[in-house]
């Protein structure tokens, strides 16, 4: 008899283990309850309080967006769209004050006629695009993976389960933007319903008013899936692409918009009202946690206050700890033109051992970071990408400024450039991290005081 075949796991086998071991050792259901907190406590402890993260898409909630999240009103049901005839309960008057307040805050927030707020993730608005304004076989283009293009888009996500087929933007890879030239030659020749601006790797505007001149020749549309951009647009220190051109915007709220982890969408031509609101509802989203509607409407606030300061600051402390990286020999994409106008800084830490290596190794540091594909890696380089991904949002939140930029490249050069043990350096990490616990931009605390 030949061997059993262990089942197919995606996950890492020892981990779920080790996982396994401690739920065995558990005296009691009760006791299993206790090793769970326990590993929450430990997370909140170290990356709450103890780590410098430059993850670029996350974003701590304010104190006040954190309670919401544990509201009375999140184990309610509320199918259906606003109103006592659309909802298939009674009893949801107080929910329909909820999302109309929210979705009204969102309108007002990015100036456009509509809003929805029932996106559990930003990858469902995708999905809830591609369902409004495609249908199975048509073409659409949308940015190939190494030059930031995120799978949502592509084969591998919601392009391809609707069963597009995709033609890649021309992109180029010094500039770090779309090569217009090439695409106005290309996107004739295969006419795209939708062209998908949407980048995991963004750092530079896209020339969307031109794309979008030349598509509308056949009634196409551009598609702006500002997953990370959100909170930069609402603050007015994005381009604004509905202004611009594009038909329908998606984003994250976990991102710059530093709300709850879920999805926006906004749009202002009311001929797509229909498709995109039945595309949400029945199609893809039933009952949709209203104590993060609740959440994500109180971010809406904080934006209309303190946005256009917040993510100015963003801005201004990526560009910062591009430069800091760069005069410290740790080499930062787009150095020729700013580093960056996001929260984000790319760097090409090939010499340094790839981005895999270099991420673990700060994080032996308590800097967290992630590993990322650019412009010369190949898809199947996903693994072991030759980029850094970073982001400046969340040390922002917690007051930072450029000054605390060089202090964190100083970090960064000591465990690169000059090989410090991780650990040495790591815990100089904590001690910098410690007077940093307050979340500002928000009405709990306020501005950081200068």
């Amino acid at each position: 008899m030949s061997a059993a075949v262990p089942p197919f796991e995606v996950h890492d086998p020892e981990i779920l283990a080790q996982a396994r071991a401690v739920l065995d050792a558990c005296a009691s259901p009760q006791a299993m309850q206790e090793a769970v907190l326990a590993a929450v406590a430990r997370n909140e402890a170290w990356r709450g309080q103890r780590c410098i993260n430059l993850l670029a898409p996350e974003a701590p909630t304010s104190p006040t967006v954190r309670a919401l999240l544990s509201a009375e009103v999140g184990t309610r049901a509320a199918e259906g769209h606003i109103g006592a005839l659309n909802r298939w309960f009674v009893g949801t008057q107080y929910i329909d004050e909820i999302e109309a307040l929210c979705m009204e805050l969102l309108k007002k927030l990015f100036k456009v006629r509509y809003a929805d707020h029932r996106l559990v993730a930003s990858m469902i608005g995708n999905l809830t695009v591609y369902t409004a304004l495609t249908d199975p076989g048509d073409v659409i283009m949308s940015v190939p993976q190494p030059f930031g293009g995120h799978s949502s888009n592509r084969l591998d996500g919601p392009a391809g389960v609707r069963g597009l087929k995709i033609v890649d933007i021309p992109f180029d890879p010094l500039e770090l933007e779309v090569d217009l030239d090439l695409f106005r030659k290309m996107a004739p020749l295969v006419q795209p319903k939708l062209v998908t601006l949407g980048v995991s790797m963004t750092l530079f505007p896209f020339p969307i008013a031109a794309m979008h001149d030349i598509v509308a020749e056949w009634g196409g549309r551009i598609f702006f899936d500002g997953a990370h951009q959100l909170g930069l647009i609402a603050g007015g220190q994005f381009q604004d692409p509905l202004r611009e051109g594009a038909a329908v915007l998606t984003g994250s709220a976990g991102k710059t918009f530093s709300g709850p982890q879920s999805g926006v969408i906004v749009w202002d031509d009311p001929a797509l009202t229909e498709p995109l609101t039945h595309a949400i509802f029945p199609v893809l989203v039933a009952t949709h946690q209203v104590n993060r509607v609740a959440a994500l409407a109180v971010s809406a606030a904080e934006l209309l206050a303190f946005g256009p300061v917040y993510m100015a600051q963003i801005v201004r402390n990526a560009q910062a700890l591009g430069a800091a990286l760069t005069r410290r020999g740790i080499p930062v994409l787009g150095s020729h033109k700013g580093y960056t106008t996001t929260q984000q800084v790319i760097a090409d830490v090939r010499q340094f051992g790839g981005g895999l290596a270099v991420a673990q190794r700060l994080a032996r540091a308590n800097i967290i970071a992630n590993k990322n594909l650019i412009p010369n890696d190949r898809p199947e380089d996903w693994d072991r990408p030759s980029g850094l991904r970073m982001g400046t949002i969340e040390v922002t939140r917690l007051g930072m400024n450029e000054t605390a930029m060089e202090t964190i490249a100083d970090f960064m050069a000591r465990i690169l450039v000059e090989q410090e043990a991780p650990e040495t350096v790591g815990e100089e990490v904590i001690e910098f991290r410690q007077p940093y616990q307050t979340l500002y931009y928000c009405f709990d605390n306020g501005l950081p005081k200068k």
